[in-house]
C-alpha cells in the first residue's frame, strides 16, 4: 500500500498563533472522523521577519492593471476632447 506524506508550512503573527493552532486541531479532528490519517502534528517555531513586507504576485498584479486602467482613462479623455 502506497501512503503520501502532506506538508503544510503556514505563517501567522505570533498573537494569533495559538488560536490557529485550535483551529487546526478541530480539522484534524474532523478528518481523523472520516479518513485514515497515520502519525501528524503541528509543529510551531518562531520566525523572525528580516524587514518590510513583500508584495505578492497577485498585489503586483492588482497594481499593474490600475495602473493600465489610468493610462487608458488618460488617453480616451485626451481622444475625446479631440474629437469634441
Amino acid at each position: 500500500m502506497l501512503y503520501r506524506k502532506i506538508n503544510v508550512e503556514i505563517i501567522v503573527a505570533a498573537d494569533e498563533a495559538e488560536a490557529v493552532i485550535g483551529e487546526l486541531n478541530t480539522a484534524m479532528d474532523r478528518l481523523e472522523l472520516t479518513n485514515t490519517l497515520y502519525g501528524g502534528g503541528i509543529e510551531t517555531v518562531v520566525v523572525k521577519h528580516p524587514g518590510t513586507r513583500k508584495r505578492s504576485a497577485l498585489a503586483h498584479t492588482i497594481a499593474a492593471g490600475e495602473t493600465a486602467i489610468r493610462a487608458s482613462r488618460a488617453g480616451l479623455t485626451v481622444a475625446l476632447r479631440a474629437i469634441v
